[in-house]
């Protein structure tokens, strides 16, 4: 199960987030989600647990919980979709154009 984990602070690794999910079962894999240019976190997680019931008990007891000072958002991950106006299925805006 791919796990959702918000509203980290800057300074939380993957090794900690690797660390505290352990507690719960294993951990096939945590990515820290940075920006492309700063390299900065972006604030946001996903964890990967091979075992559902491990990851739905970290999910109920880590969410709102408190790490480095912030109140932490654990959920599972939904799938990621089409943004309006950009690929399949949108049509494409020009704001170019005069309405006449």
């Amino acid at each position: 199960m791919d796990i959702y984990v918000g509203n980290l602070h800057y300074k939380v690794d993957e090794e900690v987030l690797r660390e505290i999910f352990e507690e719960y079962g294993e951990v096939a894999s945590v990515k820290i989600v940075t920006d492309s240019v700063t390299r900065r976190s972006k604030g946001f997680s996903f964890v990967t647990m091979n075992n559902d019931d491990e990851a739905k008990q970290a999910i109920e007891e880590l969410n709102e919980g408190e790490l480095m000072g912030r109140k932490i958002v654990v959920n599972q991950a939904r799938p990621k979709t089409a943004t309006a106006g950009a690929g399949e299925g949108g049509e494409r805006r020009s704001f170019n154009k005069k309405p006449y």
